[in-house]
């Protein structure tokens, strides 16, 4: 009977153990990482027309709720709502304001229409209109 309770408590807690959920922060690709633009959809304008000398990025902070990068020309801060699959970008704060031409406006434009982000099969992340990627983004570096 003895070697019956130690066993039970021992399966117990090898179970409860198996389903308990450890979700470690740096394991989510969305964050500590840097993401580049290769693809934007919606603008007239070719994206290396858009984007001649240098790439849109954008960074995930977790802890504070923020976004970072630069917007090809200017850097860029703004606070981000996530909920599931569900994203929305806030206002970006104050920027640097050189003219680097009308990628910069395209970019912020459509990073506010955002609603929805996935990491795809080749972990490139898009950001969406509804379920219509709009935005794609290489991970470029870890952070």
């Amino acid at each position: 009977m003895k070697n019956f309770v130690v066993l039970s408590v021992v399966l117990s807690s090898l179970i409860l153990d198996s389903c308990a959920t450890k979700k470690d922060m740096n394991s989510d690709p969305l964050y500590n990482a840097v993401w580049e633009l290769e693809y934007m959809s919606g603008p007239r304008i070719a994206f290396e027309g858009l984007f001649p000398d240098k790439r849109p990025q954008i960074s995930f902070n977790k802890a504070n709720g923020e976004v970072s990068g630069n917007n090809s020309c200017n850097g860029y801060s703004a606070k981000y709502y996530l909920q599931g699959n569900n994203i929305s970008f806030g206002e970006p704060g104050p920027t640097t304001m050189m003219y680097c031409g009308e990628g910069e406006p395209q970019f912020l434009n459509m990073i506010q229409k955002i609603n929805k982000y996935s990491i795809d099969k080749d972990g490139d992340l898009n950001l969406m209109i509804n379920d219509v990627p709009m935005m794609r983004f290489k991970k470029i570096k870890n952070n």
